[in-house]
């Protein structure tokens, strides 16, 4: 299996060191809006250097790896559909649904599967809480909480030409660091109807927002509680918990810095990914999937900007 890599970044280390451990998987060709960490990555773990992303997908190859800023991940996931490379994009999928419809689209037209990196969906511990939860064994949900308060350094975003931004990261605590709680809340709960949400900035000079709450009302009746932050210092572990007329299931990881050590999660994916490309059938997490997070954190977004606060 050939791979490209798009990113040069700590991501995209991730990724190659993914690709890496899984036999028979070579990766071909690097291309990375810093041509020096992508020469350095390429250099590492093999492929050729690109110049630009045209000269990356001109090399023959299966499958591209997305690791670049998050709002240019339709734009280059849609160039290498075109060329009927199969596409596996770090989350966000986008940084808007109106984006991500155009590579769905995009990648129905050419027959070529589109997958998000959302490494809980093949985390054991949350699909064993997933069977259990889908098997009854919990009763009705009632309610879920997914908690995400987390700490960057002024650094993070400071260093960054894309990090805090609308355009180039979508959002921030919500859209960026708590999407994988997102996703896996409706992955584990199912569709949400409803929600109301709050952002604020509490110590990052971001365009967007380093603290978010917000709830959420699926279509089964549960509510659900969403709280992000890369303000709380200096950060607690990410907690995902559900409730029901029967029992109660926790799921808990430590709090973990903006770069990846284990890239254990990241190869299931990937494994499970190509398994699809072989078999013909939908992966882990496809783009229509992956949509549904985006989806919601828009519709947080929009109710934190028109919410009225009443008071008791």
């Amino acid at each position: 299996m050939r791979i490209g890599l798009i990113g040069a970044g700590g991501i995209s280390a991730t990724h190659a060191r993914a690709a890496r451990a899984i036999e028979g998987v070579e990766i071909v060709g690097v291309f990375g809006g810093n041509r020096e960490k992508a020469a350095a990555l390429a250099h590492e773990h093999g492929g050729a250097a690109c110049e630009s992303l045209d000269a990356l997908l001109a090399i023959p190859m299966d499958v591209v790896l997305i690791g670049s800023p998050s709002g240019l991940h339709a734009e280059q996931a849609i160039a290498a559909s075109r060329r009927g490379v199969h596409v596996l994009l770090e989350k966000p999928v986008d940084t808007t649904t109106a984006k991500i419809d155009d590579l769905i689209a995009a990648a129905d037209r050419a027959r070529v599967k589109v997958g998000v990196f959302f490494q809980d969906r093949l985390t054991p511990d949350l699909l064993d809480m997933k069977r259990a939860i889908d098997a009854g064994e919990i009763g009705a949900p009632v309610g879920a909480t997914g908690r995400v308060m987390w700490y960057r350094p002024r650094e993070y975003y400071e260093n960054s030409r894309w990090r805090g931004t609308w355009k180039l990261d979508g959002g921030g605590a919500l859209m960026n660091q708590a999407i994988h709680t997102v996703d896996t809340l409706q992955w584990l709960l199912g569709p949400v109807a409803r929600v109301c949400g709050w952002t604020d900035r509490r110590l990052h000079r971001i365009e967007v927002e380093d603290t978010a709450a917000a709830l959420l009302q699926f279509e089964s009746g549960a509510f659900g509680v969403v709280e992000a932050s890369t303000a709380a210092f200096p950060g607690l572990p990410r907690r995902i918990e559900v409730s029901g007329t029967k029992g109660t299931l926790a799921h808990e990881q430590e709090a973990r810095s903006a770069q990846v050590a284990d890239a254990t999660p990241h190869q299931r994916v990937l494994e499970d990914f190509i398994r699809a490309i072989q078999w013909d059938v939908d992966p882990a997490c496809s783009a229509r999937e992956g949509r549904k997070s985006v989806a919601i954190v828009e519709a947080v977004y929009r109710s934190a900007q028109s919410q009225q606060w009443e008071q008791p």
